[in-house]
């Protein structure tokens, strides 16, 4: 912004300034992320954190002091800097030519994706699903396997119970933190000794976190923050990395910031890659269709 601002990005006295003049030509600026904006009408400043359509609207965000958040449509009535502007949707971003291979390194395959089969992969929530969707979600819907959250490593037992894995019915099961010793391990191997048989097949990576399975250098760092004992590790995380974590919608936004930074299976760690190839192998392989 202009450097003749003051330090407080929102301290302006907006009341103390004349009204804009509304005659005065306003030069079009698209709604970028960061794009420092006041709105005319009821003086309210803060930055553009998203734009979204809403309703066939296009909604924008702002974030203003004390995180104090307001949603506008695009279109006439903002200042920058004190001059009238039109806020304008962000420019498209030019189409990408059609890589011949998929986010996880596989042969981009010519056929449609398949009728969904009875067979599920189960991951431990959502953010555990999103990131398997990013790097295999193409070569997951190819061979018509469905992704699903368990909510919970706790609920395993229940899930297996209901699905009832058999011939040509397979679960696949991926586990944070499947370390011996670890409440995860004792969960796991209480649920595989009740309901487990050689149609469920239960792997886990090393990371309290899905989170952790990302490569630090993607956002910036040499290594992950150490979370303390007793402490939320994406609360803690984003702290670490200095941004907003204080709600579950705050939290929500960091760890999309995260994973847009994930282009493709090089930027995950081979820790979880080895485990998600393998239970993607065990729920395509044909013999489970017999």
């Amino acid at each position: 912004m202009c450097a003749s601002r003051s330090a407080d990005r929102y301290g302006r006295d907006v009341l103390s300034s004349p009204r804009p003049n509304r005659l005065r030509a306003q030069q079009d600026v698209p709604a970028s992320a960061g794009l420092l904006l006041e709105d005319v009408e009821s003086g309210f400043v803060g930055e553009v954190i998203a734009v979204e359509r809403v309703a066939g609207e296009m909604l924008m965000t702002l974030e203003g002091r004390g995180g104090v958040r307001r949603r506008f449509p695009l279109g006439p009535g903002f200042w920058i800097d004190g001059e009238p502007v039109n806020i304008v949707p962000p420019p498209k971003r030019p189409a990408q030519p059609v890589a011949e291979r998929t986010a996880s390194g596989s042969l981009r395959p010519d056929a449609k994706p398949a009728v969904m089969l009875p067979s599920r992969m189960w991951v431990e929530g959502r953010h555990d699903w999103q990131l398997i969707d990013r790097v295999w979600g193409e070569d997951l819907r190819h061979e018509g396997i469905a992704v699903e959250e368990l909510a919970g490593v706790d609920r395993l037992a229940e899930m297996l119970a209901v699905f009832e894995p058999g011939p040509g019915r397979r679960a696949g099961v991926l586990v944070d933190h499947l370390l011996p010793g670890t409440k995860e391990s004792r969960l796991v191997g209480e649920a595989l000794a009740e309901y487990g048989n050689e149609h469920v097949l239960v792997l886990g990576h090393p990371y309290v976190d899905v989170w952790q399975a990302i490569k630090p250098a993607r956002v910036g760092l040499d290594e992950w923050p150490h979370i303390p004992k007793g402490t939320d590790i994406k609360a803690g995380t984003l702290k670490a990395l200095g941004l907003p974590h204080s709600s579950v919608h705050e939290i929500g936004i960091g760890w999309s910031k995260i994973l847009d930074r994930v282009r493709d299976w090089r930027d995950l760690e081979p820790s979880l890659l080895g485990r998600v190839e393998e239970l993607i192998d065990f729920l395509t392989d044909t013999s489970a269709k017999s």
